[in-house]
């Protein structure tokens, strides 16, 4: 089987929700972008979420999207064996220092983990350590279903889904070519 690693985290000071996948898939890997599968409805749901055309955007411009409205992305896997892309075919994976970026991101308020295998690997490696704001508060967590063309649940109950997450994310501001008369 082959070693697989994850990508550095996308996240900034302003991050308010994390959302949390499980490792890269062969398309994400190829391409060293986040979610490059295109059956995949991650960068769809988001830009449902946020009012943003994030599948018409080059991965730069929506990285740079993301952030400017606090959402930043990781895996909880930071390497692992795995043929092919399915998260039930990782194997002897290394966590990554999910407690180090969680305390290292001042306003940050939600964590969502993009489907089960996210969640399972994630809440251990959270929880081992308490999950807890500076001010003693825990942080929202949110078990979302996979964005993953292999999760068959139909894009409109994904979407009713990870619509959670607007309540930690500002309004969505339409940018100046939106506004335009």
């Amino acid at each position: 089987m082959t070693l697989k690693r994850c990508f550095p985290p996308v996240v900034d000071a302003g991050t308010r929700v994390l959302i949390l996948g499980s490792l890269p898939g062969e398309a994400s890997l190829a391409q060293g972008q986040y979610y490059a599968n295109r059956q995949n409805r991650f960068w769809r749901l988001l830009g449902d979420i946020l009012g943003e055309d994030l599948v018409g955007m080059d991965y730069p411009a929506r990285l740079r999207t993301l952030l400017a409205h606090h959402v930043g992305l990781w895996d909880v896997v930071a390497q692992a064996r795995r043929e092919g892309s399915l998260d039930s075919n990782i194997r002897g994976h290394a966590g990554n220092d999910l407690l180090g970026l969680v305390e290292s991101l001042p306003n940050l308020v939600a964590i969502a983990f993009n489907g089960g295998t996210a969640a399972r690997i994630g809440l251990k490696l959270i929880e081992a350590h308490g999950d807890r704001h500076q001010n003693g508060d825990r942080h929202q967590i949110l078990k979302l279903p996979s964005s993953s063309p292999a999760h068959t649940l139909p894009y409109s109950e994904k979407l009713s889904a990870w619509q959670a997450l607007r309540a930690w994310l500002p309004e969505p501001q339409r940018s100046a070519r939106h506004s335009k008369n």
